[in-house]
Formats: structure tokens, sequence, C-alpha cells
């Protein structure tokens, strides 16, 4: 399908690929035309460029005003089938997520974040580099993702104390490997990652 034929852009990216604990979380959006009048569509970017403020406002609009679909893949599931497939399951989680009816599933064209397209999706897809900068609809997406694990890490910090997960949200930052070094990793921490195997204690 040309993607100028279909009448239903999804947009879709992960958070979290990165980081040396928890999930790994993707988001879709669709963008309703009906919904766009409002200054805050034009706010809509790359959800890096944008303050916690500024993504958590966005992201109650977005969930209150437009279509969208949250989901993830467990620290289990990234060791199994390595993180880059990981991600990949979370965003056809996303997009599952999003409840199409038949109908809308045959209109659809998805649009991925990056060069990596979903493996084995039954949908007409297209994946952009730099789409969370380039694109609304992966833009909306990269701020559903973000936001949606930014609650999940806070969430960990009161389970897994010690490690700044609220901060940080799992990243390898200075504080974090620190942490990390001290007390050793937990169970949410990605054993297969550099920064976290070689402190696993036997």
């Amino acid at each position: 399908m040309n993607p100028a034929n279909s009448s239903l852009h999804v947009g879709i990216d992960e958070a979290g690929r990165g980081c040396l604990a928890g999930p790994v979380y993707a988001g879709a959006a669709i963008l309703l035309p009906e919904n766009l009048n409002h200054p805050y569509s034009e706010k809509i970017r790359d959800s890096k460029k944008l303050s916690a403020h500024q993504r958590e406002e966005l992201f109650k609009w977005l969930q209150t005003n437009h279509r969208i679909g949250i989901g993830f893949a467990t620290v289990e599931e990234i060791e199994r089938f390595n993180i880059l497939n990981a991600s990949l399951m979370a965003m056809q989680r996303a997009f599952d997520n999003l409840s199409l009816s038949i109908d809308e599933l045959q209109k659809c064209h998805v649009f991925v974040d990056g060069n990596q397209p979903i493996k084995g999706f039954k949908y007409p897809q297209t994946t952009v580099v730099g789409g969370d900068d380039s694109m609304k609809c992966i833009s909306a997406a990269s701020i559903v993702a973000k936001v949606s694990r930014d609650h999940e890490m806070s969430r960990l910090d009161g389970i897994y104390q010690g490690y700044g997960l609220a901060g940080h949200k799992g990243y390898a930052t200075e504080v974090h490997r620190a942490a990390i070094k001290k007390l050793g990793p937990t169970e949410i921490h990605r054993k297969t990652f550099g920064g976290v195997r070689e402190f696993i204690r036997s």
C-alpha cells in the first residue's frame, strides 16, 4: 500500500533501549485531524527535545484527544531475545493495544522510527530514520513511550531503593553505575549489558 493512499497513519517509537535496567517500552499513536486545531499540536516533537513537564502535559492531551497504544517487553525478554528483538516486540504490542477495528486495520499504514521494521508485521509499514523528529505521529509515539516508561521506572524506584531509578530512569549515568558497583545488580537490571554483567555476584 502506498502511504499516500492510506487514511490512517500510525506512528510507533520505543523508549529505554539503551538503559541498564527496566523494561523497554513502545508507544503507538494516531493523531486525529479533528483534534489537531489546538496549541498543543504545535508542541509535539521528539520526546528528547521536551522537558519532563512538557512531556507529561502532552501525554495527557494525547490520551484524551487522540488514540494511543502502549506496549513493553520485560527484562527477561530483553535477555532472552536481545534488546533489538525485544524493542520490536514492544512495538507490536503497542500497535495491538490501539485496538483497531478490522476496517481500520485495512486502512492503516504504520511508520516506525529507525531502520528496523517490525518482524512478522501483517500491515503496511515504513521505517523512518529520525522519524521522531520529522513526523508528528512518530513524535507523539515517542512521547507516549517515554512518559509510560518513566512512570514505570518511578514505580520501581520505590521497590529497588538506593539506585536512583526515579532520577535517571535506568540509564547508564555515573550515579547508576556507582550504585550497581556498590549494591550489585537487581532482578530488573539487564544482566547481558555491559555495566551490569561484570558486577553479577555468584
